[in-house]
């Protein structure tokens, strides 16, 4: 099973690219889901379809899944939820706000993550298409399932033993509800499933694709964005310029916007190299419908395939004396490394990732560090860990 994202700036038509990726993908006779984790819905719209909770054929081959979040989160969360209603009902609070209030802010992307893992777990498809929230969100979201794990593998056991000893207290002075053993399981369930996520995206059958067009912010975006993916874990294996002006029969008015955009692709090929840069013409209307649609993945990706397994490798290498990792296009003044006992923290810019050594490396001393080549390397010695 091939699975790819699709993230980018907004605005920047991702959703558009990953609708008609799919579609391609059907018509190359793969059994195929397109699901999205903008809490914006457009998928529909882009395949002239009815959204629906389930999946539904959108074209011959081609499934598009619109995920119901109160459904979803009931299924997934249904104890976590209710027991942040009643606790909510106890303060004081009415029915109506207590409902309101339980639907967490980033609970659509996440419950649309669980269920792409739910779609997975079926062996029914060849291709899963995602098409992903703006690339602030999306990085937040993939950066999740790690970050969650840090926290519970620290926090749950204690958490666990000072509930059973402090809960007649906070029931007796405070009022209200303490999280029973169910509750603290659906939070484990859940960590699990996010878990899995990551590891189901950051495997050697899936990949992101970034999508700009050829304008300076969105470009320096894209940038920053590959580097923060990288970070985290995740394959890039291609970039997808959108909206790209013809320079034939241009007139004055647009020889200039197609001027611009020649010195900004040029900048895009030099910065995202080796990685291919593909591009999608600026059309003369919008395309809605999978005919349409696949008129555009068949101008963007031409005779090559797009669903074979990437050939880029994992950011992160690890051998028995060095943790490397690609940190392309990354400024030496922006990372920063520093140890704590077992961890290293890793930063690159706004972005912090906390990567737990192995223990061939936990036990050794670092012995120097370097950022070259847009890989950071990190080397260990025999000795005590510092």
């Amino acid at each position: 099973m091939r699975i790819l994202l699709f993230t980018g700036k907004g605005g920047v038509g991702k959703t558009t690219v990953a609708a008609a990726t799919a579609t391609l993908a059907a018509k190359r006779s793969l059994k195929t889901l397109v699901v999205s984790t903008d809490t914006a819905h457009s998928l529909a719209d882009a395949l002239a379809v009815r959204p629906s909770e389930e999946p539904v054929e959108a074209a011959p081959g081609l499934y598009l899944q619109q995920v119901d979040t109160q459904r979803s989160l009931e299924r997934h969360w249904g104890e976590l939820q209710e027991y942040a209603r009643n606790v909510f009902s106890e303060l004081g609070l009415d029915e109506i706000t207590s409902e309101e209030i339980t639907v967490l802010p980033g609970a659509e992307e996440v419950i649309a993550l669980l269920e792409l893992r739910e779609q997975a777990r079926t062996g029914r498809w060849d291709v899963i298409v995602v098409d992903c929230a703006p690339t602030a969100e999306t990085l937040r979201l993939l950066a999740l399932p790690e970050a969650l794990d840090w926290h519970v593998n620290r926090l749950l056991p204690i958490g666990r033993r000072v509930l059973k000893a402090v809960s007649p207290v906070i029931r007796h002075v405070a009022k209200i509800s303490v999280p029973e053993g169910e509750v603290i399981s659906a939070g484990e369930r859940l960590h699990r499933g996010l878990l899995e996520i990551r590891e189901l995206l950051t495997g050697d059958n899936a990949s992101v694709r970034l999508v700009l067009t050829p304008e300076a912010v969105v470009v320096a975006e894209a940038r920053r964005t590959l580097t923060s993916l990288s970070l985290y874990g995740y394959r890039v294996d291609a970039v997808i310029a959108n909206r790209v002006f013809p320079a034939e029969g241009a007139d004055e008015w647009r020889r200039a916007w197609v001027e611009a955009q020649v010195r900004h692709l040029t900048e895009v090929h030099e910065s995202f190299a080796p990685l291919p840069v593909l591009t999608v013409p600026y059309l003369a209307a919008e395309p809605v419908g999978p005919a349409a649609l696949a008129e555009v993945a068949e101008e963007l990706y031409g005779t090559a395939d797009p669903f074979a397994r990437p050939s880029v490798e994992p950011p992160m290498r690890i051998t028995a004396d060095e943790l490397s990792l690609a940190l392309p296009l990354a400024d030496r003044d922006d990372v920063d490394l520093a140890r704590k006992g077992d961890e290293l923290i890793v930063t690159a810019a706004p972005y912090r990732r906390v990567i737990a050594l192995p223990s061939s490396l936990a036990r050794r001393t670092i012995s120097s560090a370097a950022l070259r080549d847009g890989r950071l390397r990190v080397r260990f010695e025999a000795g005590g860990a510092k």
